[in-house]
């Protein structure tokens, strides 16, 4: 199984000087992480989670056996890398694409030798007490999961005699407003938060939320969304006990080398062209909330 963990360039985690645990999740790309890992259809989804973020709090969080659950799971990355983990998991996808996606993902992980077992539900999650067996109810070691950035995301770009064509840059065709990225700042964070309290019921005691979050920029100006889950997982009755650093970038020599996509690139120099001091985005918010209050910390581990 060694040829599919190509992310698994190892180094030890950090602690930056304001004191957030640092995660090296991006010492290869995220094509190289899923690489003969997930189904080609994968890279078509508009906001894929770096598989070495899953895994990382996997294998940090957990112990073989337990249960994981991913109420927004897209293409599945929390449970694939969970069952590779030999954790059981459980995710929850809106859109039919991606469920059916995920459920294909899972397939194949288990085809590669994965001993965990996996499941898809597709469903809206902030319902996800009707949606999953009451049975799971107090089960749920740790949950993984990263809410929407908005409507539209950078998608996959070719390069033709017209310019830059984009595709796959939204979660729909935009005709369904269901999925709480069609929603605004508020009212993602209220369905978010319904999530939350869904999640908070299924957790044992003990038990952890993690979540991946990063600011995004609309008409210019920062969207706050990592402190938008905060408030969301308080509401939820949730306990926040730690805050990390997911690195988008990699460490080579002690410097960080960005992987921009195309776009961000693009925005950030016509931000400096017209004198705003726009930086690349380098790194996601890891948010660790609990149903308790354990001693947990995700600096003391490798990424």
């Amino acid at each position: 199984m060694a040829e599919h963990r190509s992310y698994d360039d190892r180094i030890p985690a950090d602690t930056s000087p304001e004191g957030l645990p640092v995660w090296a999740t991006a010492q290869a790309t995220g094509p190289v992480q899923r690489k003969g890992r997930y189904v080609p259809e994968s890279v078509r989804h508009p906001a894929r989670m770096l598989p070495a973020i899953a895994a990382h709090a996997v294998e940090h969080y957990t112990q073989p056996g337990d249960l994981i659950l991913d109420p927004m799971c897209g293409i599945g990355t929390t449970l694939v890398e969970a069952i590779h983990a030999g954790r059981d998991a459980v995710g929850v996808e809106y859109e039919s694409r991606w469920s059916d996606v995920a459920d294909a993902n899972v397939k194949h992980a288990h085809a590669q030798g994965a001993t965990g077992r996996g499941a898809v539900i597709r469903g809206d999650s902030t319902g996800i007490l009707s949606l999953v067996p009451v049975a799971l109810a107090g089960q749920v070691a740790l949950v993984v999961t990263s809410p929407p950035y908005g409507p539209t995301v950078h998608g996959l770009v070719r390069p033709g005699k017209d310019g830059v064509a984009k595709s796959d840059n939204a979660y729909n065709d935009g005709t369904d407003k269901g999925n709480l990225a069609y929603r605004d700042l508020t009212g993602l964070a209220d369905g978010f938060a319904q999530i939350l309290a869904g999640c908070a019921t299924l957790l044992k005691p003990g038990g952890v939320v993690v979540v991946t979050a990063r600011p995004w920029r609309k008409a210019g100006q920062l969207v706050d969304l990592p402190s938008a889950v905060i408030g969301a997982g308080l509401r939820a009755g949730l306990t926040p006990v730690d805050r990390c650093v997911a690195l988008l970038a990699a460490v080579r020599d002690g410097a960080l080398v960005a992987r921009p996509s195309f776009f961000q690139l693009q925005a950030v120099r016509k931000a400096r062209a017209t004198g705003t001091p726009m930086h690349l985005i380098a790194h996601e918010d890891v948010l660790v909330f609990a149903n308790g209050h354990p001693a947990i910390s995700g600096g003391d581990v490798v990424a």
